[in-house]
């Protein structure tokens, strides 16, 4: 139950980073025995917020109370000590370690290994947790790694907790088992703050909602007092749409053939095995399966940027024509006249160099045209200009730095960029992730312009709700094999889920 007494008051918070002001004058109350979704899109502040009251960052103006107490909190062992952790979206963990040694790292004093393992016991049965404490980290899942990273923080003692995305790589079935375990926790008398975008989840989740928009606190509500469209407003500040639109393909023709592909890994784990399927153009075919099933591999073989095992991957032209990609890096499959455009996983090691400006970036898909040994500027700067204005990227001009922009920004520049090739197949890896609502949205639209103009797309995501709604297809990898093909406007969530995790069976075609 929620007490009518704060546990955390933050007044008046104020923290700039340049002269841009990331949180202005934020006052949020955080309660026991509550479950807290703290929304806000990109750049808005949230985990800025988050990090003053973890001890990451300090802030230039305001006050924290603690248990109705001014507190000065100027390290995250100054957190820890006073019972707030966070469990971050990327883990913090020693991977040749095991559960148990990664719990216990960094703990002062004498070490009672035994002890120890049997006080984990005691929080484990306590909250629900399943867990070796004998596992290596290299051998757990990524649910298995975000439950150590709870216990982590709640064997220092937390009783505040602090979780960012913590949904974004993890199958529904993961999601519901943490639901549990955060809504056990809640009803001990923990206070718990999440960090999403995913409104379904607030929904499911959250006791109540408190929204950021640029830097500033806009309200907050009980979560059964409002609705994911209100809620979406508020981010945004104007009415928005939630429905994505999937448009019916229009003379879909198969525009790629993978057959039998084959891929291992450098240390020798296969990461592909044997799987084949067809993309056709007008249609936007969703690829989805846990965390390392094989998806990354799978984008950069028909890329050209993965050496492949066995298998054929085979591009069928608009005029008849085909041709096999195997054995070809990406500048000569672009010599062979096929424009098969790429945005990576990894937004600011493949896709874009950070410190270089948005125009010099746009023109690192162009500079090998030029003729002379003077690169022809005027084009990427005419592009990034384009970019710019359509997608409504927000950055002070196209001559800053991309590492300068936030997520979103920096996702729409390197997804506009690719758009801008005219491609005839769109390779796209988890395009949303960590976006808002609207920087989503924005995507969604890009992407079925592209379906719309013939393209087609071949969407990895994380998100099952979007995947749903998206595809038209959904193939579905689990283990580096293709568990099955089916069709997403038939599809089921529960059914997809089961499929990732080799649970269920699925229609196991080929096309």
């Amino acid at each position: 139950m929620t007490t009518n007494t704060p546990v955390v008051k933050l007044r008046g918070i104020t923290k700039s980073f340049g002269g841009r002001k990331a949180n202005d004058d934020i006052w949020l109350d955080i309660y026991r025995g509550e479950i807290l979704a703290l929304l806000g899109e990109n750049g808005s502040g949230k985990t800025t917020l988050m990090n003053i009251l973890t001890g990451l960052y300090y802030p230039d103006s305001g006050t924290i109370y603690l248990n109705g107490e001014e507190t000065v909190i100027r390290s995250p062992k100054d957190a820890l000590d006073r019972g707030i952790g966070m469990i971050h979206q990327h883990f913090k963990l020693v991977d040749v370690f095991s559960a148990a040694e990664n719990i216990v790292l960094g703990n002062e004093g004498k070490l009672d290994m035994e002890k120890a393992k049997s006080d984990i016991r005691e929080i484990c049965k306590k909250y629900g947790f399943a867990v070796d404490l004998d596992q290596k980290v290299y051998d757990m899942s990524v649910s298995q790694k975000q439950t150590v990273e709870i216990l982590k923080v709640l064997y220092r003692g937390a009783d505040i907790l602090i979780l960012d995305e913590p949904t974004a790589v993890l199958t529904p079935q993961e999601t519901d088992r943490l639901f549990m375990i955060l809504r056990s926790m809640r009803d001990a008398g923990k206070a718990i703050v999440i960090i999403t975008h995913k409104m379904n989840e607030v929904e499911e989740l959250s006791d109540r909602v408190a929204i950021l928009r640029h830097g500033q606190f806009v309200g907050d509500m009980l979560t059964k007092d409002t609705n994911a469209q209100e809620m979406a407003s508020l981010l945004i500040g104007r009415p928005v749409e939630l429905n994505i639109e999937r448009p019916d393909p229009v003379d879909p023709q198969p525009r790629l053939e993978v057959k039998d592909l084959t891929v291992t890994s450098e240390d020798g784990v296969l990461k592909l095995d044997h799987v084949s399927f067809t993309a056709y153009s007008g249609e936007i075919l969703g690829i989805a399966g846990i965390s390392n099933s094989g998806q990354k591999e799978l984008l950069e073989a028909i890329a050209g940027l993965q050496p492949v095992d066995a298998g054929t991957i085979t591009y069928l032209a608009p005029d008849g024509t085909n041709d096999e990609l195997i054995g070809k890096d990406p500048f000569d499959i672009a010599k062979m006249g096929i424009t098969l455009s790429f945005v990576p996983e990894d937004r600011l090691g493949m896709g874009l160099v950070a410190n270089m400006d948005l125009s010099d970036n746009m023109m690192l898909r162009s500079y090998r045209k030029g003729r002379t040994a003077f690169l022809n500027k005027k084009d990427p700067r005419r592009l990034a200009e384009n970019v710019v204005s359509d997608l409504s990227v927000d950055t002070p001009g196209i001559t800053v730095p991309v590492r300068t922009l936030s997520g979103g920004n920096i996702q729409k520049v390197l997804v506009g960029r690719e758009i801008a090739a005219a491609p005839t197949v769109l390779l796209t890896a988890y395009a949303v992730r960590g976006l808002d609502i609207n920087s989503s949205y924005t995507i969604y639209d890009l992407i079925n312009r592209q379906k719309r103009n013939g393209v087609a797309v071949i969407y990895v995501g994380e998100d099952l709700d979007v995947l749903l709604e998206l595809s038209d297809r959904i193939l579905v990898l689990c283990g580096g094999k293709v568990s099955g093909i089916i069709e997403g406007r038939n599809a089921q969530k529960r059914d997809v889920g089961l499929m990732m995790t080799k649970l269920g069976g699925g229609i196991s075609d080929a096309t």
